[in-house]
């Protein structure tokens, strides 16, 4: 068998008659599949524990993530090869604490609630891949770290230096929060997994078959900063946002690294430190995006390759071979010390302004 739990809000303010409906309803579907669980409801959240069949418990779950009266779903734990049920007798309990005024259930209820609070914070700090593990019915601390063909992307802003030591620290942070959504949004969405943010860098990784994506991703990144320029207001630090993206492939360490007190899941290897120095590169090429030759024979789609030459990276005995998109929006119009150049300049004449409002 397979037990569940997770929480979830309400998305429509539900009444003490809505929920008991609800109870019934679910009582008379878990009874007909041999369902038991308990539901939670507390300040507009449903705490829940199905307990069944894996297949069963997968599919109830699948509704309640396609059901519109459930929002911010967060699955707290899966367990598989449940050998006894904690609540045979209930095919569904409902308990309303939202309208329970018992001493006893006081505490609970500030329980709860704290660990919901607790939880909302915690997967702002945390990774996707370890809420799907989760959700998957796997420890995450329990995987053996593996090696693993990986494509992986650096990218960060350009002359961050000059911003971080002009700007005022608001202003700094409101720099680097649009850049970072920006780009983690992009990867998100094309399937990548954003790994770790290092002050103004992006760290990401893709499946290896998935060089076409991690290309686009780049691209999309490109244009998104680009817009970003376009169309903030004159005195805005976002006028001088500008990106450097590096790309690479081949086999890396994927898994649990750290200590007994700090852990991150994460890819190590001499393909992740290649795309991290081919990313510093782009501050010498023509070009924001380039790429090692193993992504390019990796891809599927038709792009306009550029072959921009070898270059010796860090670390590297032997040249390798760099390219990137024929694209307007991969061309740089200036060299990178002119871009610092102009950076700088532009700051400072947007400081001496002295408006606290530039952003």
């Amino acid at each position: 068998m397979k037990r569940l739990t997770y929480i979830s809000r309400f998305s429509l303010n539900l009444t003490a008659a809505d929920i008991e409906k609800i109870g019934k309803i679910s009582q008379q579907n878990n009874q007909a599949r041999n369902i038991t669980g308990v539901l939670l409801c507390l300040d507009g959240m449903f705490f829940q524990i199905l307990e069944g069949e894996a297949e069963d418990i997968d599919q109830i779950y699948q509704r309640i993530l396609d059901d519109p009266r459930h929002t911010d779903i967060l699955c707290l734990k899966s367990e598989l090869n449940v050998t006894e049920r904690l609540f045979p007798e209930w095919s569904m309990q409902i308990i309303d604490l939202e309208h329970n005024t018992d001493l006893i259930i006081q505490p609970i209820k500030t329980l709860l609630e704290t660990i919901t609070e607790s939880h909302g914070i915690l997967e702002k700090y945390t990774q996707n891949t370890i809420f799907k593990l989760i959700q998957q019915g796997i420890n995450p601390l329990e995987l053996r770290p593996k090696k693993i063909e990986k494509i992986i992307m650096f990218s960060d802003i350009v002359s961050f230096s000059a911003f971080a030591d002009k700007l005022p620290v608001e202003h700094v942070v409101y720099l680097v929060d649009h850049y970072l959504t920006s780009c983690a949004k992009i990867i998100s969405e094309a399937g990548g997994e954003v790994t770790k943010f290092i002050g103004d860098c992006v760290m990401a990784y893709f499946d290896a078959d998935q060089a076409d994506a991690a290309i686009q991703a780049g691209l999309d990144i490109l244009l998104d900063v680009a817009m970003l320029r376009n169309y903030a207001q004159e005195d805005s630090v976002l006028k001088v946002l500008y990106t450097g993206i590096g790309i690479t492939k081949g086999m890396v360490i994927e898994g649990n690294l750290g200590s007994c007190f700090k852990k991150d899941y994460t890819v190590i290897g001499d393909v992740v430190n290649a795309a991290s120095r081919l990313e510093a590169l782009t501050r010498n090429l023509p070009r924001s995006l380039v790429f090692s030759e193993a992504v390019k024979n990796s891809t599927q789609k038709h792009w306009d390759f550029i072959n921009l030459g070898c270059y010796k990276l860090k670390g590297k005995n032997q040249p390798i071979q760099v390219y990137s998109i024929d694209q307007e929006i991969t061309r740089k119009c200036s060299n990178g010390t002119q871009v610092a150049r102009e950076i700088t300049e532009y700051l400072d004449i947007i400081m001496n302004f002295q408006q606290p409002g530039f952003l």
